[in-house]
């Protein structure tokens, strides 16, 4: 909304530093700022607040080191996060922009998610929470809305270059030419020919041109679904969740800026999307918002996220990656979800499998998740949340040297 008040005073009026606002490097900066400040001081209000309520999380007892001393925490604490990221894009960004509604849509439609979780939980004082099958419906239905508007909505498009042989009587040679074209390309990292298209991963005869756009939305909500779970699983110890969600926070504005910058795309040989520029101010605010938070999620912990904020995180993330075309760097970015969702799927998969064929239920690991196996086997839960994180960094790294590893 700052942005287009400015933008009124600096045509009509030539406001002295209202040009700033044209800057996005200055709206960026201003959205890290705004959604810090509102996470670290409004974050205790909220805190109290939901204290007062008696909103605090019921701890199940799994016999780990310090567990119990957590029973009360105050917990939906993703409303501060949600707060702190929401209003700075309100005022920084440029709100008619498609990925910026898209992604607010996102950050809500997950958030309403998490909460009914949560609210089940501490208000019905049922621990399993929202049933698993109602949860997914709720991720499909927001996989259907991204699906259905990066291949309908006429502003989603990438540039596609071509090279074309001129020949004439002022000049003999190529020039390169391109087009904004609405297109289900996607980047493929490690690979010098770097691109695909979800509409010719199966024949015609398969699949008809027009329906691939089913096979398309089937693949988002796969993808949005693993994502938003993934975080919600990592989401078990002080700090773990948040922590590895601002380093990915930092690589998809890394991924952002030079998927929306014409000459950064063209020479890392990534699609180049118009219009994706306002997703910078936006992840700005994500990770702002994340860090405020972190404040008060750190060990030990005086509020945690709940549901209503781990469902989000993912939610987003998978969202930002899917619309710069970025969503298969997911396994590696965004490693320590996946790890952590493989270690409760193998853990349960082995189980069940020991159990019909021996009689006795085994197990892979002392507990699942990954980060519950460390404190079974005697780990600080501080070190263990360091050291997700240094790996954390260590895939980042690794996410961006794929721009230029191929």
């Amino acid at each position: 909304m700052l942005y287009y008040l400015f933008d009124y005073l600096d045509k009509q009026y030539n406001f002295p530093g209202a040009g700033l606002f044209q800057f996005l490097t200055f709206r960026a900066g201003a959205a890290v700022f705004t959604s810090l400040l509102i996470g670290a001081v409004f974050g205790r209000r909220i805190i109290d607040r939901l204290r007062r309520l008696q909103i605090g999380e019921d701890i199940r007892d799994l016999g780990l080191e310090g567990q119990m001393q957590k029973k009360g925490t105050p917990t939906m604490g993703g409303f501060i996060i949600v707060a702190a990221l929401v209003v700075p894009v309100l005022l920084f960004a440029r709100l008619q922009n498609v990925y910026i509604l898209l992604l607010l849509v996102t950050t809500i439609w997950t958030c309403l998610i998490g909460f009914l979780d949560d609210y089940i939980k501490v208000f019905k004082k049922n621990k399993e929470g929202l049933q698993g099958k109602f949860k997914i419906v709720g991720q499909v239905g927001l996989g259907l809305i991204v699906g259905t508007t990066m291949y309908f909505n006429d502003d989603v498009k990438v540039r596609i270059y071509e090279r074309a042989r001129i020949n004439t009587a002022s000049a003999i040679g190529e020039v390169t030419r391109y087009t904004d074209e609405k297109s289900l390309v996607t980047n493929v990292p490690f690979f010098k020919n770097n691109n695909i298209d979800y509409g010719r991963i199966l024949p015609d005869a398969w699949l008809p041109p027009q329906y691939e756009w089913i096979l398309y939305v089937l693949i988002m909500i796969f993808i949005i679904t693993a994502v938003s779970n993934g975080a919600n699983i990592t989401d078990g110890i002080d700090g773990l969740a948040a922590g590895t969600s601002v380093i990915i926070g930092i690589t998809l504005g890394v991924l952002t800026y030079v998927s929306s910058n014409k000459v950064f795309s063209q020479y890392l040989n990534i699609f180049y999307i118009p219009y994706s520029g306002e997703l910078v101010v936006f992840c700005a605010a994500f990770v702002g918002a994340l860090v405020g938070f972190l404040w008060y999620n750190s060990y030990p912990a005086q509020v945690f996220m709940g549901d209503t904020g781990s469902l989000m995180l993912g939610g987003v993330i998978a969202v930002m990656s899917i619309v710069i075309r970025k969503e298969l760097l997911i396994p590696v970015m965004c490693g320590i979800f996946l790890v952590e969702s493989l270690s409760v799927i193998l853990q349960v998969s082995y189980f069940k499998y020991t159990r019909r064929r021996f009689g006795e239920g085994k197990r892979i690991l002392l507990m699942a998740p990954l980060h519950h196996h460390f404190q079974k086997k005697g780990y600080a839960e501080p070190k263990i949340v360091i050291r997700f994180w240094i790996i954390g960094i260590m895939l980042a790294i690794v996410t961006l040297v794929t721009l230029k590893l191929r």
